[in-house]
């Protein structure tokens, strides 16, 4: 057996250089979290949309599952609500609503503004490592955080990004590539509005020459041959989140998991039509209608909002036509059912076999 005490399994104290994404929505469930952590890797609750209350039950239920180590990942700081062409983009929105049978529209609409009540149920329960998403955390918090012992992540797209957080405090960074599924930690889309698309391949050894903090390689990775070149490009470990979208313990619906079962390479893009802030899935009706109607979206999180019963409404139906279906560009690499130990294992079986001389 090949030791994999790399500096990140040093630093969170996992047998495995193995991070599981905290995808935010419903796919990381305490299930999966405390089985990723049981099986050697380091689980995360994407905790970003789930209120005071909830969050403070998944973690509890985590703790009840695992004594092992494990994150929670939230945004770095609640963004501001714009709602002054709501008229306009509701008009592009109100035909998928007809077909869902939605017949009540909200007059108004407020997102939800928990960012500093999930840090704060953090220290609370002294969960041991916190992931953030577009940004870092202000530095009043990374004070408290790291007198409490809290470990800090944040995500990068870019070398910049990364050099803002390693002088922000984070213990270590994850250079997130464009092949990534769903939101990626882009700090700010002024420059780039729909996010700085530089690969996996071509960002981590370049975030590695930027910092000395440890660097985590992320996007398009699902097995051990993208560990092991991970880790030759200078990270000292990976994070997966499309591998465990269809983990036996994953919260993703049916409809989801068919969806992502049945895509290939070609079947993602990223849009802004769900969010307001650039994420890659599934083309759908939804994406390839919004975008044709030619309204551009609400900013980030305002459209998130107003897109909520939309989706939700797709989901309890089971069409997945209307749902975001957010994945990464691996799917043709994935294995439906598998238990989270599985897919960890059988990551380490492959990683191992490369690794062994003749």
């Amino acid at each position: 057996m090949l030791t994999w005490k790399t500096d990140i399994c040093k630093l969170f104290n996992i047998r495995y250089p193995i991070i599981q994404a905290g995808m935010a929505g419903g796919p990381t469930t305490a299930e999966l979290v405390a089985a990723v952590c049981e099986a050697g890797g380091l689980g995360t609750l994407g905790a970003a949309y789930l209120t005071p209350e909830d969050l403070r039950k998944a973690i509890r239920q985590i703790k009840e599952r695992t004594s092992q180590p494990f994150a929670v990942n939230i945004f770095s700081e609640s963004s501001e609500d714009d709602y002054s062409r709501l008229a306009e983009v509701q008009q592009a929105l109100n035909p998928f609503r007809k077909e869902l049978g939605i017949e009540e529209i909200p007059a108004a609409y407020a997102s939800p503004n928990w960012s500093r009540q999930q840090f704060d149920i953090c220290l609370e329960l002294q969960v041991p490592i916190i992931s953030t998403a577009f940004g870092c955390l202000p530095t009043e918090q990374t004070i408290m955080a790291k007198e409490q012992g809290i470990r800090l992540i944040a995500m990068a797209t870019t070398v910049r990004e990364a050099i803002e957080a390693e002088q922000a405090g984070v213990d270590a960074i994850v250079a997130q590539g464009s092949e990534a599924g769903g939101h990626r930690g882009t700090f700010s889309l002024e420059e780039h509005p729909m996010g700085a698309l530089v690969g996996t391949i071509s960002l981590v050894p370049q975030i590695v020459d930027a910092v000395k903090v440890p660097v985590i390689a992320a996007g398009g990775i699902a097995d051990g041959r993208g560990l092991i070149a991970s880790l030759a490009l200078g990270a000292k470990g990976v994070q997966m989140g499309t591998r465990f979208l269809l983990a036996a313990e994953s919260g993703a619906s049916s409809s989801h998991k068919q969806a992502v079962a049945e895509s290939t390479e070609e079947s993602t893009v990223i849009t802004k039509s769900f969010s307001g802030r650039p994420a890659r899935g599934l083309r759908n009706r939804f994406i390839t209608e919004f975008e044709e109607a030619g309204i551009a979206p609400l900013t980030f999180p305002s459209q998130n909002t107003v897109t909520k019963d939309i989706r939700a409404a797709a989901a309890q139906q089971g069409n997945s036509e209307f749902m975001s279906l957010w994945a990464g560009q691996t799917t043709r690499m994935l294995e439906d059912g598998q238990s989270a130990k599985e897919i960890i294992d059988s990551i380490m079986k492959q990683a191992e076999a490369l690794c062994k001389t003749e």
